[in-house]
């Protein structure tokens, strides 16, 4: 067993300073849509998809961080279609990208009609995290993040899009409320 831990040990120190591949982050989870997730019309609540949005790209940021994570902002979810009552809602996470202490979460979600096999992309989010140590409970340095697709080079780029809007977005708010 101490081999074992030893060679975790070795495995993370590694990343910390050569970085993690995107597919080390990627998560995925799936339910079937009840009754009690529902609106009258018998479509999934949308606070029931953003919970489970942040769920999914919480277990990504860990995987990532291999740090406890906490939400920092969603800076963009967008519902396209409905998820009905009885179908299943899928969603996938990978990070996107990394910054200092906090890092950006990918998330596309889907239904799947079970009489059908009909899918469809249903929503599509943005969630930032910030690491924080499990001692100090102050926020940490995360590993550089390695991509190597050019999907994952484009879901670089536009992640700094966001965080620089993001970031001009609250100092315009920081001068406005003093």
């Amino acid at each position: 067993m101490k081999a074992k831990g030893k060679a975790t040990s070795a495995l993370l120190d590694e990343w910390r300073v050569k970085g993690k591949p995107v597919s080390a982050s990627a998560s995925e989870m799936a339910e079937v849509v009840l009754p009690a997730q529902t609106n009258a019309l018998g479509k999934l609540l949308g606070g029931h998809v953003m919970h489970m949005v942040d769920i999914v790209a919480a277990m990504a940021a860990s995987r990532h961080a291999n740090s406890y994570m906490v939400t920092a902002s969603v800076d963009y979810i967008d519902f396209r279609n409905a998820v009905n009552l009885g179908e299943i809602v899928m969603l996938k996470s990978q990070v996107n990208r990394v910054f200092n202490t906090s890092l950006e979460v990918g998330v596309e979600v889907f239904s799947e009609n079970l009489l059908t096999g009909e899918r469809k992309q249903t929503t599509t989010a943005y969630v930032t995290f910030v690491a924080i140590d499990e001692l100090t409970r102050k926020p940490r340095p995360v590993p550089p993040l390695i991509v190597r697709t050019v999907e994952e080079k484009r879901r670089w780029r536009e992640a700094l899009k966001r965080r620089e809007i993001r970031l001009a977005h609250r100092q315009r708010e920081k001068r406005e409320n003093g």
